[in-house]
């Protein structure tokens, strides 16, 4: 591997702020965490589809993507753990700076590794907690990794014999243990609309600066 000094980055030549007026909205990472079977790869696919439908640059990075890819050589140790956020918070660095509203789903359950990802972004980070209790997500328990854990099939499971911490000030979060999918959804579409979108007169300021 070469050593960092041996690195010069290269400026892009097209700026952010063009890429945004472009796609009129803000570029950004709307960070999803919570217990597996909270719901956040359904919420975070179901907004994908929402706003790409609407004209926006948007991707979602989920966990079991991830993992099958880029990320697959990481295990579920503490410190691969730990190395996966790493990683995934640079790809949803580099997909804001390409201009997209990046969705990033993950249980990412150490506050420490959510909050490098925060510090990577630089101000674009936001982080939704997507809150579900325990009993909740056992019993919904869609790919069946509850089951499995308390059989003892699976170790260093989050929330059964790892812990999952809590977001102190996430910007949002949505409770699907007591609402429906339908009304979290509209919960984070609201919240997007509110945060990332470009009003038509900044926009139009924005295009006259620049000819």
């Amino acid at each position: 591997m070469g050593h960092p000094s041996n690195i010069t980055p290269i400026e892009h030549r097209i700026s952010l702020a063009e890429r945004e007026l472009r796609s009129r909205h803000r570029a950004g990472i709307l960070w999803l965490t919570g217990l597996s079977g909270a719901g956040k790869s359904t919420l975070a696919f179901s907004l994908e589809e929402r706003l790409f439908r609407e004209g926006w640059q948007v991707y979602v990075l989920d966990g079991d993507n991830i993992r099958g890819g880029l990320n697959a050589d990481l295990g579920f140790s503490h410190a691969d753990r730990t190395e996966n956020i790493r990683r995934v918070g640079q790809v949803a660095v580099l997909l804001a700076d390409a201009g997209f509203l990046c969705i990033s789903a993950f249980i990412s359950p150490y506050r420490a590794d959510r909050e490098r990802a925060r510090a990577a972004a630089g101000g674009r980070f936001h982080e939704v907690y997507v809150r579900a209790d325990l009993a909740t997500c056992e019993r919904r328990d869609p790919k069946g990794l509850y089951r499995r854990a308390r059989a003892g099939q699976m170790s260093a499971f989050t929330a059964i014999d790892d812990v999952y911490e809590v977001p102190q000030s996430p910007e949002l979060v949505v409770d699907t243990t007591i609402d429906t999918a339908e009304t979290s959804l509209a919960v984070l579409a609201d919240y997007v609309s509110a945060n990332f979108q470009v009003a038509s007169s900044t926009a139009a300021a924005l295009s006259q600066a620049r000819t």
